[in-house]
């Protein structure tokens, strides 16, 4: 039985040969027109043979498919929160001659994953002298409930030194309150605005544009205070659709987003560095109270995680802002890096502030050592 190669082989030599041959008999006497004519068959005998020859075949797909805009900081950006963790346990000694009274401790330690195209991204945990360099001059505006003030304390402990974080603890963590700094020596002002619901990210949206002032980094974030307090999905969705629709408005121009050309007013605008910080692991059997055990269990999790991503408020949906997933940071720090199941250690908003800052400087398209963006 012959082969598909076969077939196609012989059928190719009926189709060039019987018709040269009769070409060659009836056009001897015109030259050019009989290998005019054979030149002709030939190149459809070609495209003839050529799905019988993979290696043709995939050497055509493999150019059709090249994308000439293939972005190396596309792809890193999209790797950004590709962490893991090492958490290790440590005896504390208590200091005494009896050893049972020491005690277990944990270090947890995380970096970025050193396989694949991680690994050529070059992510790095900056320095207070890189920090202060990359976010010199800027207007930082972070926003949400009490994980967005977590990551408001892990950068500014980056940026200042332990006796002057232990002065500003207490107006940082007054509860249920705004706070604000200005850095002096790199001109920074920083914002935190407590925000629990959805709905008042989008009142700052809408404040944004009427005065018609715009952060340079812009972190938001809520959803734990509705899922306990509303409790419906279906309803933080809507909300997230809405906020989704004030936040493209700050924009000066976004039609891959869904508007049809510039903000009216915003000529000269830049936009914002724009992103999301995701809700954390909820470890309900660890959960403080019964109506956060009840409200706040693992189906509403993933019903509000789900709302989130049908939103298309996220990049990675064809959204606007880019997401610190302390989801994946916390679930992979585990129980050990948390006492309440929702509030996490330090280590792991330090490591969301490393990924907005190594975020940035893709964006921005920085190398350390540059003062502005």
């Amino acid at each position: 039985m012959f082969g598909g190669i076969q077939i196609g082989v012989l059928a190719a030599c009926v189709v060039l040969f019987v018709p040269m041959g009769m070409a060659g008999y009836h056009l001897s006497r015109n030259k050019m027109l009989f290998f005019s004519g054979a030149l002709f068959i030939t190149l459809a005998v070609g495209v003839h043979l050529t799905p019988y020859f993979p290696s043709v075949s995939d050497f055509v797909t493999s150019v059709q498919s090249v994308n000439v805009f293939d972005n190396r900081e596309d792809s890193c950006i999209n790797l950004v929160n590709e962490v893991v963790w090492n958490v290790k346990p440590r005896i504390i000694s208590s200091n005494v001659s009896d050893s049972s009274n020491d005690s277990v401790g944990y270090d947890k330690i995380w970096d970025w994953s050193k396989n694949g195209k991680v690994k050529g991204c070059d992510f790095e945990k900056l320095g207070r002298e890189d920090v202060k360099d990359l976010l010199n001059g800027s207007w930082v505006v972070v926003a949400g409930d009490s994980q967005a003030r977590l990551l408001v304390q892990s950068l500014l402990s980056l940026l200042l030194d332990e006796k002057r974080m232990g002065m500003i603890m207490g107006d940082l963590f007054k509860r249920h309150s705004d706070y604000e700094i200005v850095v002096d020596e790199m001109g920074m002002k920083l914002d935190f605005v407590w925000a629990p619901y959805v709905v008042n990210l989008t009142n700052l949206m809408v404040g944004f544009k009427q005065n018609r002032t715009y952060p340079d980094v812009l972190v938001i974030g809520a959803g734990l205070w509705h899922m306990l307090h509303v409790n419906n999905a279906s309803d933080y969705d809507i909300a997230l659709e809405n906020l989704r629709s004030s936040v493209v408005s700050l924009l000066p121009f976004s039609p891959e987003l869904g508007t049809d050309g510039p903000v009216t007013g915003s000529v000269s605008v830049r936009s914002p560095h724009l992103f999301w910080l995701g809700m954390p692991t909820l470890i309900n059997a660890m959960l403080n109270t019964e109506e956060k055990r009840e409200k706040m269990n693992d189906k509403i999790w993933h019903a509000y995680y789900g709302a989130l991503h049908n939103s298309r408020i996220l990049r990675s949906y064809g959204g606007p802002l880019l997401l610190l997933d302390i989801q994946s940071l916390s679930w992979n720090c585990g129980p050990r890096c948390t006492n309440d199941g929702m509030h996490y250690d330090g280590t792991v908003y330090e490591a969301a502030v490393h990924i907005l800052l190594n975020a940035l400087l893709i964006e921005s398209h920085q190398k350390l050592g540059s003062t502005e963006f």
